[in-house]
């Protein structure tokens, strides 16, 4: 790719981030990394009346945790700062300006009350209201009145909006607005159809669509990676670039992440109904709670990024596991679906699974010691080798203590359904002959155990099920868990002589 790329990810800080901009900040980090370009965080907050103090951090701490983080943002590496909109306000009046000076904006001083009557009006002849060439002359704005009345409303300090002139088709201009997307292909427009967006305020506030078209242009972006809810801002877009006479960007929109279903997009209330996390970390709201996160439920970053990944993306391939290096290097826009993407929490967790099996024994061993004060007095070295034994069973840290605590604590009591299967008539009589070749057993090394209790077993002609079962049961519980002579092992033989006695003592 021969220009210099420049991606953005703009979210807005109104709450926590979902994971659907997690996947488009991936994508669009993916891509950059892929050309050698650059990813830039944008805070988009022009929507004061929704800004959530603290969302910002949230996103940062996200994308971090994520091991996905801006190389331009706000507070960093400050190229084309500032990025927050907010801070960017005295910019847009111009632009919004030099439109109303090439008539391609206008001043609106219509109430909130004379367009609620209007959509009414319209709503009663089944029509839709829209704000542009059909109808605009009927209205209050600097197209209507005259140039002395305009300036006297403005001097007067009025309320107004600055809108776009959308082409007047009534006068021969009738057809399309047209653009490539990566992922879609050639995309189109009716002209017709299209209304006279408001592009600032007068509070001094920029709307979303001059804000954002002005600040990709100053922060030269070269590509828009976005989900395709805003495939329907492209036409106006566009009209921008061209009536501001800028280049406009290559775009590309991203499919929704679709509910387990498959019918309608992800939402916080899927997860709240499911089971499952829809935000990277856990976020707590006033309103609503606390909400789930990605990183509390004991999901790996790298877990996360992979199932992302694939939610709207195919490498091509049958390989499913990717770490962040692969994903650069196969990651390609042209593979991205245009079609939904279902979540699937299974999957999730599935990755989660595989990335469990990589992670180092030392630092799982430190994360499962502090989720639980058994182990406090535990050597961190017993843990670790214990979580070596169990991990290929885990999903979760949270995991561990079901698989493994009879690695430190004795059970107090044995599953009824493996007491029957295990407990014959000879059981008590063979438990007590194994308890003394166990005491006797000086080298209690793993492979010595399983060499002198095997070798009784074969040499007595005793089914090995009427050993192992109730040693199994004696030592755990119940009838699972990791190798019995590893167990028997890392307990030590005291503790496995005294749990066989305790088996014993209740035959």
């Amino acid at each position: 790719m021969s220009k210099n790329v420049r991606v953005r990810f703009a979210p807005s800080p109104t709450g926590p981030l979902h994971i659907g901009g997690v996947r488009t900040a991936l994508f669009n980090y993916l891509f950059a990394k892929k050309h050698n370009g650059t990813f830039v965080l944008r805070i988009e907050d022009t929507d004061q009346n929704r800004y959530v103090d603290g969302a910002e951090k949230y996103i940062v701490d996200s994308l971090n945790w994520c091991n996905i983080p801006f190389d331009e943002g706000p507070g960093k590496n400050e190229k084309f700062g500032p990025y927050r909109q907010s801070e960017r306000k005295h910019l847009y009046k111009q632009y919004a300006e030099q439109l109303i000076a090439s008539d391609n904006a206008y001043y609106a001083f219509d109430t909130s009350e004379t367009l609620d009557a209007k959509r009414k009006e319209y709503e009663a002849n089944k029509q839709t209201f829209i704000y542009n060439w059909h109808n605009r002359l009927e209205l209050s704005n600097s197209l209507s009145l005259s140039k002395e009345e305009t300036r006297a409303k403005l001097d007067n300090g009025d309320d107004y909006v600055i809108r776009f002139k959308m082409l007047d088709t009534s006068k021969g201009s009738h057809g399309t607005i047209s653009t490539q997307d990566f992922i879609r292909g050639h995309v189109s427009f009716k002209k017709e159809v299209l209304d006279d967006k408001v592009l600032f305020k007068s509070d001094g506030m920029p709307t979303y669509h001059l804000a954002n078209i002005v600040d990709d242009h100053l922060m030269e972006i070269s590509h828009v990676i976005r989900g395709e809810e805003w495939l329907p801002s492209v036409p106006l877009h566009i009209s921008l670039y061209q009536s501001l006479g800028w280049k406009a960007p290559e775009f590309a929109h991203l499919p929704l992440i679709l509910k387990p279903t498959g019918k309608g997009k992800l939402s916080k209330r899927d997860g709240d109904k499911l089971g499952f996390p829809v935000f990277p970390l856990e976020y707590t709201s006033p309103q609503e709670g606390v909400s789930k996160g990605y990183k509390e439920e004991g999901y790996f970053p790298e877990a996360v990024i992979n199932f992302l990944a694939f939610l709207g993306w195919n490498p091509g391939t049958e390989q499913e596991l990717f770490n962040l290096d692969e994903l650069v290097e196969s990651f390609d826009l042209n593979r991205v679906n245009k079609a939904g993407a279902r979540f699937d929490p299974d999957k999730t967790r599935w990755f989660n699974h595989h990335y469990m099996q990589d992670q180092n024994n030392d630092e799982l061993a430190e994360a499962f010691k502090s989720k639980h004060s058994e182990l406090t007095d535990v050597d961190s070295n017993y843990i670790a080798m214990v979580i070596g034994l169990v991990k290929e069973r885990a999903t979760f840290v949270n995991d561990f203590w079901n698989l493994s605590s009879f690695f430190f604590v004795a059970p107090d009591s044995y599953d009824e359904k493996a007491s029957k299967k295990a407990f014959k008539e000879e059981t008590k009589a063979l438990m007590t002959q194994l308890v003394s070749i166990v005491s006797n057993i000086n080298n209690f090394e793993v492979e010595t155990l399983q060499k002198e209790i095997k070798g009784w077993i074969t040499s007595n002609e005793i089914g090995f099920g009427k050993v192992m079962m109730p040693l199994r049961l004696a030592l755990v519980g119940n009838l699972q868990g990791p190798d019995v002579f590893d167990i028997m092992y890392m307990i030590g033989k005291n503790e496995s002589v005294k749990r066989i006695e305790k088996l014993i003592s209740i035959l």
